[in-house]
């Protein structure tokens, strides 16, 4: 091969490499700046009910705070009723669609892994212990938000949550 060719060949290939680079980092802010978590950063409040394993329910007021660092976010869920309390924290990753993280609730003792998706303004997830099993879903307008969370124990004493929060100020 030529000289020429052999330098014009590299050219292309430092090109192409460098065109390649520059979309994958505009894919990546472009990315960061849409991604899920950036919807839920902040105060909540509002209020909702408990369905406890009777089948009765209970008023509750709650408060929520999101923290969000590029793919990462750290929950904080406060909920009180006449009853019942819980204080759930999580710590959560979006990738590629997916959400993985940890979760506790600390007026309980429990904690485990959490799992699911993340599809438009939609957070599906799973939360498992040892032996418990619960799904938490999540949907965002604006400043609004409803929050679903049902055990799938039927041995628990709170069977559902269902709470619909606002931004804060």
């Amino acid at each position: 091969m030529s000289v020429p060719l052999r330098s014009a060949i590299d050219v292309m290939r430092a090109a192409a490499l460098a065109m390649t680079l520059t979309f994958s980092i505009a894919g990546t802010c472009y990315a960061q700046r849409v991604a899920p978590f950036d919807r839920l950063v902040g105060q909540w409040s509002g209020s909702g009910t408990i369905e406890l394993s009777g089948g009765s329910h209970e008023s509750i007021r709650c408060r929520a705070a999101y923290d969000v660092q590029q793919s990462r976010l750290q929950l904080n869920i406060r909920c009180a009723s006449e009853g019942s309390n819980f204080d759930l924290r999580a710590n959560a990753e979006y990738s590629g669609g997916a959400i993985s993280g940890y979760w506790s609730e600390s007026t309980r003792g429990a904690s485990g892994t959490i799992s699911g998706k993340a599809e438009g303004d939609r957070f599906q997830v799973v939360a498992r212990a040892a032996s418990f099993v619960a799904t938490l879903t999540l949907v965002t307008h604006g400043g609004r938000q409803s929050v679903m969370i049902r055990s799938q124990d039927n041995q628990s004493t709170i069977r559902a949550v269902s709470v619909n929060l606002r931004r804060a100020g």
